[in-house]
């Protein structure tokens, strides 16, 4: 049985998608103000599907995809995805404007079309003129990269039945419009309906499909969050628009971890990959500073090195400032007030500022001893030793909890020149045989001030 087509209007939120048959002040779904937008929506023909487009097969006799990655020489992408790019994906990459992602993808382009062949590259926000003065820059001129300066997603589908490529970049998912909804582009209904068709090709043996996100004044990706749930990945790339290095980092990846992250460099010629972040991020820390202490931190199968600073101040107002930055500040407040009660420093005269050089954010509790020796190092104006590195998680008891993986950590950090360990005393038993270490096992706060700062 067919439906005649109608067409009613119905007020959508731009926050989150949802729907209503009246104007509200307040979105019900998500809280937003003023966000609920009037669209003229057609409700298309219905009908029965006249057949399954395949029977059902067996799982383990359906092939693989995991030897067919599009692996590009670009190894920290590579390493965001899993291994590189999976034929059939759709793939959701966001970031602050001006962040590099255009220029991160059309990188990606040329890698992969020296390799496999035709690449489409759909751009709906610049012309053909600007996005061949941008690859010029960047030296991807040559390969089978294709352009296509269009928004219309029917003509773009089109467009690709015709010439076949390998993998096909939209960008950006906002500029795309379908006809047939009668709402303007970067609305709900277009954002959802028009990725809806992107997975449909992707899914129905087309190419792998890499779609560009904006992203709000939230730092959020704009548009519905069903959007994020079509797509098999979504990347995140982030960084200080001023600054030179730029971090992509997966916050949902279907075929790979989400632990990995990729750090590159802005430069003349475009991102460039950082092969020993690790170093990077210590080049410029000065020796001999109170306030200073390094800790490895892993980032999926990669540890690296990070200087947390502290800079301990008498405050000049009655209540003392506390200020955190790369570093959660609720964790920062609880272990101020460890030192206080169980490591008996009295700061609460005093103001406490901590920051993770190079921009990176840690999130992971076995960061909270050198945080602890920094604000000690600080307030006591007792330097940590510049080749000393510091792990352990820190309870409310002022006790040093094991983590994990300790010995990736130290490995890493022997390999730039640290030789002195402060370790928690449930990693010590697996570190037998490194007698060309310094490791010291502690198990409180106190014994880690006291082996931590040099007179």
């Amino acid at each position: 049985m067919i439906f005649l087509a109608k067409t009613k209007e119905r007020f959508v939120c731009q926050q989150c998608g949802y729907e209503s048959l009246s104007f509200l002040g307040r979105c019900p779904g998500c809280g937003s103000w003023n966000s609920l937008v009037a669209e003229m929506v057609t409700l298309e023909g219905i009908s029965r599907p006249a057949g399954l487009k395949a029977p059902p097969a067996l799982l383990a006799g359906i092939t693989d995809i995991a030897g067919e990655r599009l692996v590009s020489s670009f190894s920290e992408w590579d390493r965001v995805l899993g291994g590189g790019l999976v034929p059939g994906s759709l793939l959701l990459v966001g970031g602050a404007p001006g962040i590099g992602k255009s220029t991160l993808l059309l990188q990606v382009a040329h890698r992969l079309a020296a390799r496999y062949g035709k690449i489409l590259y759909v751009s709906g926000e610049e012309s053909p003129g600007q996005v061949r003065l941008r690859a010029q820059r960047l030296g991807a001129l040559s390969g089978e990269i294709y352009l296509l300066a269009e928004t219309d997603v029917e003509a773009i589908l089109a467009g690709i039945e015709g010439l076949g490529p390998v993998a096909v970049i939209v960008d950006s998912i906002q500029t795309m419009f379908l006809p047939a909804i009668q709402a303007a582009p970067g609305s709900v209904s277009q954002v959802r309906e028009c990725a809806a068709r992107f997975l449909r090709l992707a899914k129905d043996g087309g190419p792998a499909v890499i779609l560009v996100g904006h992203v709000t004044k939230e730092g959020f990706l704009a548009g519905p969050r069903v959007l994020e749930h079509l797509v098999d990945t979504v990347l995140y790339l982030e960084g200080e628009r001023y600054q030179a290095y730029r971090i992509l980092r997966a916050a949902k990846n279907r075929f790979g971890s989400t632990n990995e992250i990729g750090i590159f460099e802005m430069v003349t010629g475009g991102l460039k990959e950082v092969a020993n972040p690790s170093e990077m991020l210590l080049a410029e820390r000065p020796a001999g500073v109170a306030g200073s202490c390094v800790v490895a931190c892993l980032e999926g199968t990669r540890p690296l090195l990070l200087e947390i600073q502290a800079l301990v101040s008498p405050t000049t107002f009655g209540n003392p400032r506390r200020l955190a930055t790369g570093v959660d500040f609720n964790r920062a407040l609880l272990l101020t007030a460890v030192l206080e009660k169980r490591a008996g420093l009295q700061l609460g005269g005093y103001d406490v500022y901590l920051n993770v050089a190079g921009g990176i954010a840690i999130n992971e509790p076995a960061a909270d001893l050198a945080i602890c020796l920094a604000i000690a190092s600080g307030l006591k104006d007792r330097p940590v030793e510049a080749e000393t590195l510091v792990l352990g998680e820190v309870g409310l008891a002022g006790e040093v909890r094991a983590v994990s993986q300790v010995e990736r950590r130290i490995e890493e950090a022997a390999r730039l020149g640290f030789r002195r360990f402060l370790i928690p005393a449930g990693n010590k038993c697996r570190l037998i045989g490194r007698n060309d270490y310094e490791i010291y096992d502690v198990r409180s706060v106190v014994e880690a001030l006291e082996l931590g700062l040099t007179a």
